[in-house]
């Protein structure tokens, strides 16, 4: 296959990536150590190993779990909290979705009124923003969109299943206080930050699925975050 040919999947395939690349060096937030990809075994060195023509790379990865597209789990954020491994894949496979578009020229702040017009019960809501066109450059980190508490409390109110963003922080970084963290979480109200191509998602008609490894005693770790459409409708 000729790889300089590109393909919209959007177009030719149900399923939509909605996740960053992680990759060596790549920083997430700031302050944060960026994640180390090398070779534990390069397929050099595994030639002798084995017979003739058959080599294997096996990879070594250093990475805190903030890192990239990924799940944020109560335990995140409270010691009680359920962790990756204790919370049901069905938290995390096949979620009824919608997308709330709220572009950041309009505004950084997302308030409850945002989602007034939206049935969000059981669902998946996932905010659209456009911020993660700023992706791995130096305005990601600063001034981002985010969720205000009486959003988040609307969004419990609700009944959310999950909360998505495709921003730097759900919670305005811009302090210490994280009060979408702690009301989202505490209701065990799954969040995933760092979300991408949400542009090309229709507002509803799709099942959303950000699935963890099942570590014991860690909170939040990169996700390949998908959309699997099942109605064909305009995009949001």
């Amino acid at each position: 296959m000729d790889k300089s040919v590109k393909f919209d999947f959007a177009e030719t395939s149900p399923l939509i990536d909605l996740s960053h690349t992680i990759e060596d060096g790549l920083v997430t937030y700031k302050g944060l150590p960026a994640p180390i990809i090398c070779d534990y075994l390069s397929r050099a060195a595994s030639r002798s190993r084995y017979e003739a023509g058959t080599e294997f790379q096996i990879a070594k990865i250093e990475m805190i779990a903030n890192t990239g597209t990924y799940i944020d789990c109560p335990f995140h954020r409270f010691e009680n909290g359920k962790d990756l491994s204790e919370v049901g894949l069905e938290r995390f496979v096949d979620l009824d979705a919608i997308v709330i578009s709220i572009p950041f020229s309009q505004t950084k702040e997302i308030k409850a009124e945002h989602f007034t017009d939206s049935e969000v019960r059981n669902r998946a809501v996932l905010i659209h923003t456009g911020w993660d066109k700023h992706w791995n450059t130096e305005k990601y980190y600063e001034n981002h969109p985010y969720l205000t508490a009486d959003a988040a409390a609307y969004l419990k109110k609700c009944g959310a299943q999950l909360v998505g963003i495709d921003s730097h922080n759900i919670d305005d970084s811009s302090g210490n206080s994280r009060p979408v963290h702690t009301i989202l979480l505490g209701a065990e109200i799954l969040i995933v930050e760092h979300l991408c191509n949400l542009h090309l998602l229709p507002k509803d008609g799709f099942m959303f699925s950000a699935v963890p490894p099942k570590f014991k005693g860690v909170g939040t770790f990169p996700v390949r975050a998908m959309a699997k459409v099942t109605n064909q409708r305009t995009p949001s």
